[in-house]
């Protein structure tokens, strides 16, 4: 099962509590009795892939580190319609004043995780599904959490851990070659992944030996006869315009892996609530 690091989302809870209570919450403060505690449950209003539990208990610790927080799923599973999720138990002021920002994280996230499971299954197993860099700034670490909560394989962190050249790159250098030339001149050791847009790029890429070559936004004919031009020479990669309904021809062409920005930029959050099951009574703990 896919981790991650608390330092990846401590200081994004407090950051995004003190945006959302500031002083403090007035309604919940003014209307519930500071005594007053409840237990209340993370329920899944439809089918989904759970990521995010640790950051959402995260929230209520940050408030109250006495809240009890029960996971009755782990990040990663598949649930349904009306499943539990996690029972908590404390403050109901805590509980109420933590529940949009946990529900925050948690729809978002889950919803990374659902969405990529849904590419990945529409694969059946024939292609590996890969997202980007195309995330909400800060929450990078989060968001490819959950890709691979869903079954996906993150292709580079940021800037530093991969080189992809792209367009922009082999117009500033002078051509596929060259860029390719100049990166193992300076002994660069990382694996090399070239951009092409079309079958002449392709050509050049091979030519260059790189190491993985991206066809981008090209056809699925285009596609096929690009992949044959490389003859297993280089790792392949699929990007621009991925849809799901596409996955299923695309997992057929003989590629290795596929790119998928929506999966982090466009996917929509899961739907989970989080409702007031009782009273706690004032001596629970």
């Amino acid at each position: 099962m896919s981790t991650i690091d608390p330092t990846d989302y401590v200081d994004l809870v407090r950051r995004a509590l003190a945006e959302d209570v500031g002083p403090g919450d007035v309604t919940t403060n003014t209307l519930v009795p500071a005594e007053a505690r409840s237990t209340a449950e993370f329920v899944a209003k439809s089918t989904c892939v759970v990521a995010g539990l640790d950051v959402a208990r995260a929230v209520f610790f940050e408030l109250d580190p006495a809240v009890h927080f029960t996971p009755r799923v782990e990040d990663g599973d598949r649930c349904g319609a009306g499943d539990v999720l996690a029972e908590l138990q404390g403050s109901s002021r805590v509980l109420l004043t933590g529940e949009r920002t946990a529900l925050n994280f948690l729809q978002h996230l889950s919803g990374i995780a659902t969405l990529t499971a849904r590419f990945v299954d529409a694969t059946g197993g024939q292609l590996t599904i890969l997202d980007t860099r195309k995330t909400i700034p800060t929450l990078r670490s989060l968001a490819k959490y959950a890709v691979r909560c869903g079954g996906g394989t993150n292709h580079r962190m940021g800037l530093w851990d991969a080189v992809l050249i792209k367009d922009n790159h082999i117009r500033i250098a002078g051509g596929i070659a060259e860029a390719v030339k100049r990166m193992r001149a300076n002994g660069v050791t990382l694996a090399i992944e070239v951009e092409t847009q079309s079958l002449a790029e392709v050509a050049e890429a091979v030519a260059a030996h790189a190491d993985v070559i991206m066809l981008d936004n090209l056809s699925d004919a285009e596609m096929r006869e690009a992949i044959t031009l490389i003859g297993g020479r280089t790792k392949v990669e699929i990007s621009g315009g991925v849809t799901l309904e596409r996955i299923p021809a695309l997992a057929v062409l003989g590629a290795d892996v596929v790119s998928v920005g929506a999966l982090t930029h466009s996917a929509p959050a899961a739907d989970i609530s989080l409702e007031m099951t009782g009273d706690a009574g004032t001596a629970a703990r």
